[in-house]
């Protein structure tokens, strides 16, 4: 793993749990660990309830860009975070994958939301710790 490690988040649609895994990393971490995301099947927009739903922990999540998963983005990653993407991401020899089984926020309302969100905090804590070792 590199001096400063490489973290990639891949979900669908690049909208939801990915940004908002992004949103919690880059906040805790700063400039510690370069944290990236993208989507097997990216939409337009981040969804408007991840978005409210980081925004009430203080993470604005609001200028995030959906963005097409690319062999190159997996291949310059040290830790890949898949969430329901399934064999779309593809795997390289010495990377470190885990799989994040996470409920969709899309189409959910904001109470459903919440749930997902503070789940994905908890992960990232696991993994900042884990990162450290």
């Amino acid at each position: 793993m590199t001096e400063r490690p490489i973290v990639l988040f891949v979900c669908v649609h690049n909208a939801g749990r990915s940004q908002m895994a992004a949103g919690f990393l880059q906040h805790v971490a700063g400039e510690r660990i370069d944290v990236r995301s993208a989507g097997s099947a990216p939409r337009d927009v981040v969804n408007p309830v991840a978005i409210e739903a980081m925004a009430e922990v203080g993470i604005d999540i609001a200028a995030g860009e959906p963005k097409l998963l690319t062999v190159d983005s997996v291949q310059q990653a040290d830790v890949v975070i898949t969430m329901g993407c399934g064999d779309a991401c593809p795997i390289f020899p010495g990377k470190r994958y885990e799989d994040w089984q996470l409920d969709d926020p899309a189409g959910q309302s904001i109470e459903a939301v919440r749930p997902i969100r503070d789940e994905i905090r908890r992960r990232v804590d696991e993994l900042i710790i884990s990162l450290k070792r």
